[in-house]
């Protein structure tokens, strides 16, 4: 969609202000991870701000069906928005999200459609009921220990997760046929690609997902723990020097390969540079912030 791509462009640009039709709302960037893909997808939407939480609606413009974020956060509620904020630019947040039921589900679109009509305008287009989510920021505050060391878990579950993954891409690689053509005939040359675009892309979406909501993460780390300043902005760069190796290797799939066996290998090869330094990564990672959650280094 070009017009929410412009619209990402300039709310980032601009520290979450907008112009054109946008202009004036209150506007949140929200990533969501596709229900059946996993794929990293980024929407604006308007919000009311509500004490800590942070409300949206799925009015999807007053469309028959609810807006796919709405999906992916059903499926799986952990998010990360974006702000504008008082240091004069946009920041990722690390977020929860909770669909808001009954009468206060009812007392806050009310209140959304007091403050603006078009809301109430959306409504009248369709008859579903418009979903209300409260979204929860993450707040690594002094007194949520248990919190905290669950995070720190997650972390660890993530990159086992992450290096599982991995493991079974490069296995499906290895079974590539040797001295003949991928795609020799119809049945086991197709299903070998099918095969190597379901495992890599699955890969690379879930390690693009996994980075975004780290770098919402990473904002409620430095709020808690300052000293970890100086990690946090290498991890940052590492997250976009990965970003620009992940798109690279999509870019080869999206090609066609594997078309034969030299295409194989270059798909291989290609795969070890993007993992390159991934362990090392994860484990500077592990190294930094797992003992400020008060959780032991993995053995």
């Amino acid at each position: 969609m070009d017009l929410n791509k412009n619209v990402i462009e300039e709310f980032r640009a601009n520290n979450g202000k907008v112009g054109g039709m946008f202009e004036g709302a209150q506007l949140i960037l929200l990533t969501t991870a596709g229900a059946r893909t996993g794929k990293p997808h980024t929407t604006p939407a308007v919000y009311l701000r509500d004490g800590n939480r942070y409300l949206v609606f799925g009015s999807n413009a007053g469309g028959p069906k609810h807006p796919h974020w709405y999906h992916n956060l059903l499926a799986n509620p952990h998010l990360t928005v974006e702000l504008g904020t008082e240091e004069g630019a946009v920041k990722p947040f690390a977020a929860r999200a909770v669909v808001l039921e009954g009468e206060e589900r009812d007392r806050y679109w009310e209140l959304q459609c007091s403050r603006e009509p078009a809301f109430r305008a959306y409504a009248e287009q369709t008859e579903r009921t418009m979903p209300v989510i409260a979204l929860h920021l993450l707040d690594l505050g002094a007194n949520n220990q248990e919190r905290n060391q669950m995070i720190g878990r997650q972390l660890i579950q993530h990159h086992n997760d992450l290096r599982s993954e991995l493991h079974r891409v490069r296995a499906e690689i290895d079974r590539a046929p040797a001295g003949e053509s991928a795609q020799a005939d119809a049945g086991s040359g197709a299903d070998l690609v099918g095969r190597l675009r379901r495992h890599c892309l699955t890969f690379c979406y879930a390690l693009q997902t996994h980075h975004i909501r780290e770098n919402g993460t990473f904002t409620a780390f430095e709020r808690q723990f300052p000293h970890l300043l100086p990690a946090l902005t290498r991890l940052r760069q590492e997250h976009e020097a990965v970003e620009r190796a992940l798109e690279e290797f999509e870019a080869l799939l999206n090609g066609g390969l594997p078309a034969d066996p030299a295409d194989v290998k270059k798909l291989r090869a290609e795969l070890d540079r993007l993992v390159a330094g991934l362990e090392e990564h994860f484990a500077y990672e592990e190294q930094h912030l797992l003992p400020a959650l008060e959780v032991p280094l993995p053995s």
